[in-house]
């Protein structure tokens, strides 16, 4: 059963003149330094809202068109998946964790070797994902080899859309891409007005290459899911002591004023689009200069841009739930448990990686999501707190037993060992271990994989409807693509 999360007193690393002081240091960072724009249109975008355009592409950026953006860019965003379910509503007071990542391996769920993903992973991960209730939304998290580039991003917003009712987020590397993929969204929501109105898709832009230079090509597909008003998040990546500085106040201020300054190139191609602040700011191991996803200095970063984003009142597209074990091991357990429950109780609103990831982001394994689903979920008990009323303090309960008694068959406790007050992960061993050796002596892992083998084997359902799906396929040449169940 999936709980629902409430916010407790939020998880700061930053005191509130902290916040003040990066966030007045990062538009500083814009006043005088700026970010490197390239061409047009750009810098005719720019210079439109008052923006400077000085030699070689250089943009800076006054206070006031800094606050213009931020005056226009919606302080609430709302996800959309189908069949019922509540809106994912970010900048309100739920946190929400999925799935993340653009692997490019995933461990085979039989024999556990490192391969090439397929489409067929994607589809059953994405039917895996439908069925772990404490995973919100499903952000493509595999790269399929088994079909040509071309095709692969309609393919992959097709096949998630096919396989689970959640919202489903990814990427696109052309304007071409992002308007068909738009376009077929449109189509299985019931028309464009529905889609922007209810979007049961979202996608990510890595619009900016740290530090503070704009990637054109990347750029102008926002400039294309700006205009149609579909939710996008605004992703950057510094890496500490690589493309941003080597101490974490620095990587705060400078990913700060690269976030800023999406917002604003958003604001100019539309006023009241909807972004998400998207830092995924990270650090290395000095040693090798390798990235570290699991490191506790990422949660700390990340914590901090939840701080960021709140200061400016804008939903945050957080990071949580990397590890860089490369299987489902007691190192991933504790890094992925420190990320994900400090980014929860921070105030996280969609926090991606969450669920199935290995190797930082290149590997993901099926019985990592099961896991991740029991983390997530305990993480999210965590945020409920302790219920504090009449029923609960059981005064009364406690008189009526007295000293001496038991309470094991009284109905006050039979009324609450089935309610939300406990949760019960579905990977844990809580037998005696002589119970635990009669049945196998099973470790969690395989506990996992056993779990995610009778989920992929239950029957599926389409999530699209058979003639959306006869239009789609005559709107858009998916050859190689896999149909949705029910349309084989």
């Amino acid at each position: 059963m999936a709980i629902e999360s409430r916010r407790i007193e939020r998880l700061c690393v930053l005191s509130a003149d902290d916040v003040c002081t990066i966030d007045g240091k990062a538009r500083s960072l814009l006043r005088t330094t700026g970010i490197d724009a390239g061409a047009e249109p750009f810098l005719e975008i720019f210079s439109g809202i008052g923006a400077k355009v000085g030699q070689r592409g250089r943009v800076t950026f006054p206070e006031r068109v800094i606050d213009d953006a931020l005056d226009s860019v919606p302080n609430r965003v709302l996800l959309y998946g189908r069949g019922g379910a509540l809106p994912l509503d970010l900048g309100g007071d739920k946190v929400y964790l999925g799935t993340g990542g653009a692997a490019v391996r995933i461990l085979d769920l039989e024999d556990g070797r490192a391969r090439d993903p397929t489409l067929d992973d994607l589809a059953d991960l994405a039917w895996l994902v439908e069925n772990l209730d404490n995973i919100d939304f499903f952000l493509r998290p595999v790269v399929a080899r088994d079909i040509a580039s071309e095709a692969l991003d309609l393919c992959k917003f097709y096949t998630s859309l096919a396989n689970t009712s959640k919202h489903v987020m990814g990427s696109v590397g052309s304007v071409n891409t992002a308007r068909d993929v738009i376009e077929l969204a449109s189509l299985i929501a019931g028309g464009r007005d529905s889609l922007v109105e209810r979007p049961i898709i979202s996608f990510i832009t890595s619009w900016l290459v740290s530090p503070l230079t704009l990637d054109r090509q990347v750029s102008n597909v926002l400039v294309t899911i700006a205009e149609q008003g579909i939710p996008v998040a605004l992703s950057t990546a510094p890496v500490a002591g690589s493309t941003a500085p080597a101490t974490l106040a620095g990587l705060l201020v400078q990913v700060h004023a690269e976030e800023l300054s999406g917002i604003v190139l958003s604001q100019a191609i539309k006023k009241g689009a909807p972004v998400l602040y998207g830092p995924v700011p990270a650090v290395a191991d000095f040693r090798t200069m390798g990235y570290a996803g699991g490191a506790i200095e990422s949660a700390l970063l990340n914590v901090a841009c939840v701080q960021l984003a709140d200061w400016i009142d804008v939903p945050i597209y957080a990071d949580a739930g990397l590890t860089d074990s490369k299987l489902s091991d007691v190192q991933a357990g504790y890094e992925k448990g420190m990320n994900i429950l400090l980014l929860a109780m921070a105030g996280g609103d969609y926090v991606h990686h969450s669920a199935g990831m290995l190797e930082s982001m290149l590997t993901v394994s099926y019985e990592q999501y099961v896991i991740d689903n029991d983390i997530i979920g305990m993480a999210i008990r965590a945020l409920q707190g302790i219920e504090i009323s009449d029923q609960t303090l059981a005064t009364s309960v406690i008189e009526g037993v007295g000293p001496g008694g038991h309470y094991l068959t009284h109905p006050h406790t039979l009324a609450h060992i089935r309610t939300d007050e406990y949760f019960v992960p579905a990977t844990v061993d809580r037998q005696g271990r002589a119970a635990w050796e009669k049945k196998g002596a099973v470790d969690g892992r395989e506990r996992a994989r056993q779990i995610a083998r009778e989920i992929l084997h239950r029957e599926r359902k389409g999530f699209i409807l058979e003639d959306v799906d006869r239009e789609i396929r005559n709107r858009f040449d998916l050859t190689g693509c896999l149909r949705g169940p029910g349309n084989e």
